[in-house]
C-alpha cells in the first residue's frame, strides 16, 4: 500500500502519442505528478521528449507503480509482466471483463497492491502523486479529507466541486478485486494529515477489517462520513422470517454505521455538506443541539419544519442568553431559537454578530448557523459574511452559513468564508442534516463483548444440522428468552390432553403454515374443551391435523425480536413493532451484535411504538427492562450461532407489566427452513 499510494516511480503501459487518447491522458496526468515517469508501448521509441520502452522488462529499474491502460484481453499478461519486473503495485482502469479472477490471482501471488479494476485511479495530494487515467483539475484543493469511492463519476464530481474542503487522499477504488477500502482507510489513518474519512460505497469488501478500521477512526477522533449506494443483498431464505423482510440493505447499512460510529448520509448533497462541516477544525460542543439566526420569518419556519422532519433538535437557550438577545432586538421581535432578527435592518453587521455570539456561548448549543440566502448583493453589502467572520475571530465554537439554494450563492462571499474555515452549506435540507450530524458527533458506540458458551453453541450447531422445528421454543428458552411452550398434537384427543395439561384458556395454532394469521390458522382464548373441539375441527378441515396448544398469554404490546444474517454484514439483531402488521408498519431498529442492555434500550427508543411500551392512553406501562433482557438474549444467540442461522425470531413477543413472553418462534437454518 505504501509503495502504491506513495509511489516515487510510475510506468505507463499503453502510453500513446495520439491526442485525446486514454494513453495520452495518462501521460498528461503523470507529467503533473511527483513520481518519475516511464513510458511503455512497443509502437513507439519516443513520445515527445520521453523515451518509450517496448515492455516493462526493458525499463532500467523496478518501478513502484504500473498504470495499465490496455484492453481487458491483455490485462493478465501485463499484470504478470509487472510482477516479473518487480513492480510493487498497479492500477487497472479497465473493467477486466472475463479475466477478473485471473488478474486478482496474479497480483495476490506477487504481493502487489492493485487499485481497480474499473476505476479512475487515485491522487495522493500530500506528496503530489497523481495516478489517473482521466483528466482532473491541475491543482486540487489540499486539505484533510481522505476520500474512497466506488463510483468514478462521484470521484470526479467531488474533485471538481469547489467546496470548503480539500483532499489529502482521493481514491477511485472501483471493483476492489485485490486492494479494498479497508486498506485505503488504514493507510489514511496512519497519515497524521487525515482529518476526515469520506466513503462512498456499494457492497463493501472485507467487512471485519473495515469495521476495525472505522472503529479505529472513531476512537482516534476522526469522523467518517459514509454514503452507501444500493444496499447489501438479503438472502431469499430470510424472507421466510418477518425480520428478514425488515432488515433490507438500507437498514443493514445503518446498523453497520451505528456500530462503527460513522455518520451515514443519504445523497451527494448531504455528503458534501457533511464532509464540509466536519472539515472545519472547530468541533461541536456537548449540547448536541442547533441554534440558527435568520433574516426571514418564513425561512425560519421552513428551517424549523425541516429540523423536525429530519430529527435535528434546537437548543433551549438559557434565560441569560434570551435576555441578552432580547436587549438587542427591535420592538416586536421575540428572543427565541431559531431566531429571526430582521426588524428595521439597521446596523446589520453589528446586530447579527452580537446575536450569533450570544448563541455560540450558550452551553446548550453545539453548533450555530447563520441561515440566510447568501446571494450577490448589488450594492456591495458584505454585512452577513462580515458578521460571521467577526464571531469566528472571537470564539472557537463551530459556526456555519446555511443557504437555501446552491444556484443563488454568491461565490465570492462563499469563497471568503470557506477560506476562513466557515462552511457554506448549499441547501436547507442537506445543511440542517449535516449540522445535526456535527452536533451529535462523536456517536456512542457499544463496547465490550459477549462471552461465548462453547458447550451451548456446540449443542445447537449439532441440532441445527438436523433441524426439528419443534425445538425453536427450546432454543429461545436456552438463551434466556421467556416462552409460552407449545405442545404438538396430531389428534383431537391429543389436543384436549394438551389443553388440560397447559391449563385454560389456551391458544391453538396450525403447524401447516409459516404465517399462521394470514390463513386463519390461530384460534385464541379457548376457555374449555368444547371450544378446543370446535377450533380443532375447523383447523383440521382447512389446514391439516397437526396443531400446537399453548397457554393464553395476557394482553400486552406485541413486539418482534429476532436475528437475521445479512449477506454482507453478517448477523444483525432486529427489533420491530410486532404481530400481523410487522411488515406493513416497518417500525424497526437494527444493530450489530453484541448488544448490551443499554444498547437494547436505545434500540427501543428509536421505535415509534416506544410510547406504547410506556403506557398509552391509560394502558399500563410494560416491563421495558425485561424486553431489553430478551433483546440481549437474541444478541447472545447471534454471537454464538450467527454462522449457522439465516434467521430466528419471536413474533410476537408479548410485553406486559409482568414481563415478556414469546408466543411464536421461527428458525431458519442456513441451507434450509424450519419453524
Amino acid at each position: 500500500m505504501a509503495a502504491m499510494l506513495g509511489a516515487r516511480s510510475v510506468a505507463i503501459v499503453g502510453a500513446s502519442a495520439r491526442p485525446d487518447s486514454f494513453g495520452a491522458r495518462m501521460i498528461v496526468e503523470a507529467q503533473r505528478s511527483s513520481a518519475r515517469m516511464y513510458l511503455v508501448n512497443p509502437r513507439y521509441d519516443r513520445i515527445g521528449d520521453v523515451p518509450c520502452a517496448a515492455s516493462l522488462a526493458e525499463l532500467g529499474e523496478p518501478v513502484d507503480l504500473v498504470l495499465l491502460g490496455v484492453p481487458d484481453g491483455a490485462l493478465v499478461e501485463q499484470v504478470a509482466a509487472a510482477a516479473d519486473a518487480g513492480a510493487r503495485s498497479a492500477v487497472v482502469f479497465g473493467a477486466a471483463l472475463g479475466v477478473r479472477d485471473k488478474v486478482a490471482a496474479v497480483a495476490a501471488d506477487a504481493g502487489m497492491a492493485l487499485c481497480g479494476a474499473g476505476c479512475m485511479g487515485f491522487v495522493n495530494n500530500a506528496i503530489g502523486l497523481r495516478a489517473l487515467g482521466y483528466l482532473e483539475p491541475e491543482v486540487l484543493p489540499a486539505g484533510g479529507v481522505s476520500l474512497v469511492t466506488h463510483s468514478g463519476s462521484a470521484f470526479s464530481t467531488l474533485l471538481r466541486s469547489r467546496r470548503g474542503f480539500g483532499f489529502r487522499l482521493a481514491v477511485s477504488s472501483g471493483q476492489e478485486i485485490v486492494t479494498t477500502t479497508a486498506d485505503y482507510v488504514d493507510y489514511a489513518l496512519d497519515d497524521p494529515g487525515t482529518d476526515v474519512l469520506a466513503l462512498l460505497l456499494e457492497s463493501p469488501r472485507e467487512v471485519p477489517r473495515l469495521r476495525r478500521a472505522l472503529r479505529r477512526a472513531h476512537d482516534g477522533g476522526i469522523p467518517t462520513v459514509v454514503l452507501p449506494v444500493g444496499g447489501s443483498p438479503t438472502g431469499q431464505a430470510m424472507v421466510a422470517a418477518h425480520s428478514g423482510a425488515l432488515a433490507g440493505g438500507d437498514a443493514a447499512w445503518q446498523a453497520f454505521c451505528d456500530d462503527v460510529g460513522a455518520v451515514r448520509v443519504r445523497d451527494m448533497a448531504e455528503f458534501a455538506d457533511t464532509v464540509e462541516v466536519f472539515s472545519m477544525r472547530r468541533r461541536a460542543g456537548s449540547g448536541g443541539r442547533l441554534a440558527t439566526v435568520h433574516d426571514s420569518g418564513a425561512e425560519r419556519a421552513m428551517i424549523a419544519d425541516l429540523a423536525h422532519e429530519v430529527g435535528v433538535e434546537f437548543a433551549q437557550l438559557s434565560p441569560k442568553s434570551l435576555s441578552a438577545i432580547a436587549d438587542l432586538l427591535d420592538d416586536g421581535l421575540v428572543a427565541t431559537n431559531p431566531l429571526d432578527v430582521w426588524g428595521t435592518g439597521a446596523d446589520t453587521r453589528s446586530l447579527f454578530r452580537a446575536c450569533l455570539h450570544v448563541m455560540t456561548q450558550d452551553p446548550a448549543v453545539a453548533v450555530t448557523a447563520l441561515a440566510v440566502d447568501l446571494v450577490p448583493e448589488f450594492d456591495g453589502d458584505t454585512a452577513y459574511p462580515d458578521a460571521v467572520l467577526d464571531v469566528a475571530a472571537e470564539t472557537d465554537a463551530p459556526l456555519a452559513v446555511l443557504t437555501s439554494l446552491s444556484g443563488a450563492v454568491d461565490r465570492d462571499a462563499a469563497t471568503r468564508l470557506r477560506a476562513n474555515g466557515i462552511p457554506v452549506l448549499e441547501g436547507f435540507r442537506s445543511g440542517v442534516v449535516a449540522l445535526g450530524h456535527l452536533a451529535r458527533w462523536p456517536l456512542r458506540l457499544e463496547s465490550g463483548t459477549q462471552a461465548v458458551d462453547r458447550e451451548r453453541r456446540r449443542r445447537w450447531q449439532a441440532r441445527l444440522a438436523d433441524w426439528d422445528p419443534a425445538l425453536a421454543f427450546e432454543m429461545l428458552a436456552d438463551y434466556g428468552i421467556p416462552v409460552a411452550r407449545p405442545i404438538v398434537a396430531h389428534t383431537l384427543d391429543q389436543a384436549l390432553a394438551a389443553a388440560e395439561a397447559t391449563g385454560y384458556p389456551v391458544v391453538m395454532k396450525t403447524v401447516g403454515a409459516e404465517h399462521k394469521s394470514d390463513v386463519g390458522g390461530v384460534a385464541l382464548d379457548l376457555v374449555d374443551a368444547t371450544a378446543v373441539r370446535a377450533a380443532y375441527a375447523d383447523l383440521v378441515q382447512r389446514l391439516g391435523p397437526a396443531v400446537t396448544v399453548q397457554p393464553m398469554v395476557p394482553d400486552g404490546v406485541e413486539v418482534s425480536v429476532g436475528v437475521v444474517r445479512d449477506a454482507t454484514f453478517g448477523p444483525l439483531v432486529v427489533v420491530a413493532a410486532g404481530g400481523t402488521l410487522v411488515e406493513l408498519l416497518a417500525d424497526r431498529a437494527l444493530a450489530c451484535p453484541p448488544v448490551s442492555h443499554g444498547g437494547a434500550l436505545r434500540m427501543l427508543d428509536g421505535l415509534r411504538i416506544r410510547r406504547l411500551l410506556d403506557g398509552w392512553r391509560g394502558a399500563p406501562a410494560t416491563d421495558v427492562h425485561a424486553l431489553a433482557d430478551a433483546i440481549v438474549g437474541f444478541s447472545q444467540l447471534a454471537t454464538e450461532l450467527g454462522d449457522s442461522l439465516e434467521a430466528v425470531e419471536a413474533n410476537p413477543l408479548i410485553v406486559s407489566l409482568s414481563g415478556v413472553v414469546a408466543v411464536d418462534a421461527l428458525v431458519v437454518q442456513r441451507g434450509g427452513v424450519g419453524q
